[in-house]
């Protein structure tokens, strides 16, 4: 997975506009004005931070050493993932298409 295909994913959603608020290294993905997903452009392996249901959010941190708490975050409501390949491109689409969801109450 890399910055190209997250990328087109977060902005293929409806409604979907990227800002760079915190300087180069930091994508800020929002549906409308609700924040859903940073992505640290500059990391190897790339981190993306993704907003989560709460029991969700703890299942994924047990079950993968690659799902930490959201950085700087609400950290019982956001993870940040390492993509080193521990997890799925599914996975990592289906943890893009819940926090979507969530910001946009779908």
């Amino acid at each position: 997975m890399n910055l190209k295909v997250i990328d087109e994913t977060l902005m293929g959603y409806k409604d979907v506009s990227k800002t760079f608020p915190y300087g180069d290294d930091i994508s800020v993905y929002k549906a409308g004005d609700i924040l859903f997903a940073l992505v640290q452009n500059t990391t190897d392996p790339l981190r993306v931070s993704l907003r989560c249901d709460e029991q969700l959010a703890k299942l994924l941190r047990e079950k993968y050493e690659t799902v930490l708490p959201g950085q700087k975050l609400n950290q019982k409501k956001w993870n940040t993932i390492i993509l080193s390949g521990q997890l799925s491109d599914d996975e990592i689409f289906d943890l893009i298409r819940h926090s979507y969801n969530l910001a946009t109450n779908s």
